[in-house]
């Protein structure tokens, strides 16, 4: 159960794992993006990269903690101070992701690029892993089952499409069951618009809760 009002804000974050590549002069940098909810989890999955690109010179590192985005590290891993790690948690910040780490191996080409031509494949192979990884919005939501008689199913049915709101789940019994999520601060007026819906004949039983994705198109 969330405490303040603050508490209840809603977030970004990475769905899946996501990866890119980009290259220039020949050098190559691939770039992986991961969700984590920890430093544990943000170390293990850097650990993974290292090994699966164990051959490579370079594997430069960010990652984002917390629903405020309290905690971030970077790292150049021997690139230039400020030539990696910094561009990718940029991309990161920029996006207003958090719960997400980028690692960015590079396998050199024979060609220095200089600090310029470093932040910029940093950057753009950063943006490619994190446009595939995919955002998602946590939304603080309430569960709610809908018990109604059958005589009323088409009105409900038809105020959840207008306001977009999916049905979970349904159930077919003696009574009609519907199991919805809506945003936290929409509880009251969907109560309201159920209640006058249905004639006060709808029952509305909350069930639960707490933070659920949304994808962004």
């Amino acid at each position: 159960m969330a405490g303040n009002k603050n508490e209840l804000l809603p977030f970004k974050v990475v769905y899946q794992n996501g990866y890119g590549e980009y290259e220039e002069k020949k050098s190559r940098f691939i770039a992986s993006v991961a969700p984590i909810s920890s430093e544990e989890e943000a170390a293990a999955f850097i650990d993974s990269i290292r090994k699966k690109y164990y051959d490579a010179r370079h594997h430069c590192t960010a990652f984002i903690i917390g629903r405020n985005r309290e905690l971030t590290r970077c790292s150049d891993d021997g690139e230039p101070s400020g030539t990696a790690g910094k561009p990718i948690l940029e991309v990161l910040l920029g996006a207003e992701v958090t719960n997400v780490v980028a690692v960015v191996t590079r396998y050199f080409g024979g060609t220095l690029l200089g600090t310029g031509g470093l932040v910029r494949a940093y950057t753009q192979a950063a943006k490619e892993g994190l446009q595939n990884a995919g955002i998602g919005i946590m939304r603080y939501k309430t569960e709610m089952t809908i018990e109604i008689d059958y005589t009323d199913v088409g009105k409900v049915q038809y105020l959840l499409g207008n306001r977009k709101i999916d049905i979970s789940q349904s159930r077919y019994t003696e009574k009609v069951e519907f199991d919805i999520r809506i945003p936290k601060e929409e509880e009251k007026s969907v109560e309201k618009a159920l209640t006058e819906a249905t004639a006060a004949r709808a029952r509305i039983h909350i069930t639960g809760e707490d933070y659920y994705m949304d994808i962004e198109e």
